[in-house]
């Protein structure tokens, strides 16, 4: 594995070391090969945004079986189908990955790098992310998908299981094995990725640039690095496990052959209520870094909001037995979860305050990315405090597995989490493109959002607390229900509306010309000093840091009172004279920059781990061609990388310009 480094200095190939030729990336063709952590960023958002609208029309069909009572639009089997797949898509093929994107795209340039540390793991992790959600959904070929929630609760994901597997053209199905062998795939993505991320940010930052002037954004994203670090491992050995009770007939799980299903859900939720982390930590990251922006002040309490973050991680894995408040597992451990649940609202509610702090008395823009960014503050305040109430044993008792929790979970997941997405979409898109997406349709947009959001699961408090169960796909008609699950539909197709005007603003601002300007914000960080869209080599001269808002510091000094300066709408000729001031020169060939070439093997290296996934859900000697053939395409993959060359002496070394390249 060959990490890039990087001197300072110009004509300096990154580390001293010369990589292979960066050959001209340009074509359809190249993006199957890109180890450039930009590429790679679109990539997985653009993937990510593709499961989202997936996992939205799941969602959709699941509103429109329950907006009446009795409806027949999806039969039992086929909801359980919908709504575990709804779950799995949005939480591990969605959000999380959409989170990883901004990862990847911005955290070289927020830390003055040129790329990732390792640029071809980086793109094997995305090749094994996008297999693994294919995988998953492949399951539609077969008998069905998985049907036993995202939780995957033992023994209900085992019932009815047939040890002696799938068959090439029969019905004898174990859909949960798809779910263990899927997840256990995206698992070395998010593994992969993670390894990636730390080594990045702890190795490669600028000179000048130490972890205390690190972005905030650069600071979430090495806590949700750890987070998955420690918590996937947890999840694969539960996966495992269940891999071989469903598959081959093992007895972890499987009360009747002495296995305790209680154990499943240790194991879950020791991984699961991280992951609630690793969700909502890149949205974290983003309106820490946009709120600043457009209240054009300094974050306000940087430090408590990095040791806030810290806290929440470590407290994270202390929490999760609050899941299981309704197993018996007693009063002392209840009371010790319902205690650690109370105190883990504390570093969280450090942040709504640092948020609070850095809007007052600040000179407020309401730009799209900013009303998400407030929005996405109110929402998850809504969750949080929905959630304190979780950690009170007895009011737990009455709401598990009723549509309060539903509520909560979506009030701090779409409400937090999605909402943080969006305004980083609208705050990044410049920086990506050269373009801005409309400012009229992004508040459409918002407002759409808004209030389909709160109108599809506001009501979901009161159903829940009125005692209707989730995961149920009718009730009667008797209940009292009826008003207020038609509220929720109505306003799932509007949220639904949202989403499409969003796509809409998209498609037509990519076809427009680029005018956004390096600094259309005059924003904070660094990546604001290189030019939009950066060059594939990201910096001509690899910059010196020498505060934490290093952009505004080279504009303005130290004086945050200085009225709105020259990057903002600025004339291309005022710009590029403000770009020379800061130290950055936009026309830079590049000269002497060396970087990775492009790969085929971590495409190669992640289309044997599907091959070999179907190995263990077919039987006979299908099973053993198929896992034969995909060890044998995964030893190809590492042998093709172990053994690809890492320079092409005699080859011209300067192919892509900063003005050409992207």
């Amino acid at each position: 594995m060959t990490a890039i480094a990087h001197k300072p200095s110009p004509g300096t190939a990154p580390g001293g070391s010369v990589f292979r030729r960066p050959t001209a990336e340009r074509g359809w063709k190249s993006w199957f090969t890109t180890v450039d952590h930009k590429k790679i960023g679109i990539m997985y958002y653009l993937t990510s945004l593709f499961f989202f609208l997936v996992g939205g029309i799941e969602a959709l069909l699941i509103r429109t079986q329950l907006a009446t009572p009795g409806a027949e639009v999806l039969t039992a089997d086929q909801y359980d189908q919908v709504f575990t797949m709804h779950g799995l898509t949005m939480i591990f093929f969605a959000v999380i990955p959409l989170g990883t994107a901004f990862f990847n795209y911005l955290l070289p340039l927020q830390l003055g790098a040129r790329d990732v540390a390792f640029p071809r793991m980086n793109a094997l992790s995305y090749w094994v992310f996008l297999f693994a959600g294919l995988f998953i959904y492949s399951s539609l070929l077969f008998d069905g998908m998985p049907d036993s929630g995202w939780f995957g609760y033992a023994p209900l994901s085992i019932i009815g299981s047939d040890p002696s597997g799938f068959t090439l053209f029969g019905t004898e199905t174990t859909r949960m094995a798809f779910y263990s062998l899927g997840l256990q795939i995206a698992g070395i993505a998010s593994i992969a990725s993670s390894v990636n991320l730390i080594v990045t940010i702890l190795n490669m930052r600028a000179p000048g640039m130490t972890l205390m002037r690190m972005p905030i954004f650069a600071w979430l994203t090495l806590v949700t690095s750890f987070l998955l670090l420690f918590a996937v491992p947890i999840i694969g050995v539960a996966l495992w496990e269940l891999m071989f009770d469903v598959a081959f007939g093992a007895s972890f799980f499987r009360p009747s052959a002495g296995g305790d299903p209680l154990v499943w859900q240790h194991l879950f939720w020791l991984f699961g209520h991280p992951e609630v982390y690793v969700i909502i930590m890149p949205a974290f990251g983003i309106v820490s870094e946009v709120i600043p922006t457009f209240a054009r002040k300094p974050l306000f309490g940087y430090a408590a909001m990095v040791f806030a973050s810290i806290t929440i991680a470590f407290m994270g894995f202390g929490v999760w037995a609050h899941h299981m408040f309704t197993v018996g597992m007693g009063p002392v451990a209840t009371s010790a979860f319902a205690l650690s649940t109370m105190f883990i609202a504390v570093p969280t509610g450090v942040k709504i305050f640092n948020w609070m702090g850095t809007l007052w008395g600040g000179q407020l823009r309401f730009t799209t990315a900013m009303l998400f960014a407030i929005g996405m503050v109110a929402m998850f305040t809504i969750g949080g405090l929905s959630g304190v109430t979780h950690a009170l044993v007895p009011h737990n008792t009455q709401q598990h597995d009723t549509y309060y929790v539903v509520a909560h979970f979506h009030y701090v997941m779409f409400g937090g989490s999605v909402f943080g997405l969006f305004a980083g979409s609208y705050y990044w898109y410049p920086k990506v493109t050269g373009r801005l997406l409309k400012e009229g349709l992004g508040k459409i947009h918002f407002w759409l959002i808004f209030i389909g959001f709160n109108l599809t699961f506001g009501p979901m408090h009161i159903l829940g607390l009125a005692g209707m169960p989730r995961r149920q796909y009718t009730y009667p008609d008797d209940m009292g229900w009826n008003v207020w699950n038609m509220m929720e539909s109505v306003g799932s197709f509007i949220l639904a509306i949202g989403v499409l005007v969003f796509l809409a603003n998209l498609v037509i601002s990519h076809r427009g010309p680029q005018d956004a300007g390096h600094d259309p914000w005059d924003a904070r960080t660094l990546e604001w000093l290189t030019t939009s869209p950066p060059a594939p080599f990201n910096w001509t001269v690899v910059p010196k840091v020498s505060s934490r808002d290093e952009a505004w510091t080279r504009k303005y000094g130290h004086d945050e009172a200085k009225p709105q300066g020259v990057s903002a709408g600025a004339s291309p000729e005022a710009r590029a004279e403000e770009l020379a001031r800061v130290g950055y020169d936009p026309g830079g060939s590049g000269e002497g920059i060396h970087m990775p070439s492009p790969s085929y093997w971590p495409l190669v290296l992640a289309a044997g781990l599907p091959i070999m996934a179907y190995g263990v859900i077919f039987t006979g000697p299908l099973r053993i061609v198929l896992l034969a053939v995909g060890f044998l395409v995964l030893l190809t993959g590492m042998f093709g990388w172990a053994l690809e060359p890492t320079t092409d002496d005699g080859q011209d070394h300067h192919e892509m310009t900063a003005a050409g390249a992207h």
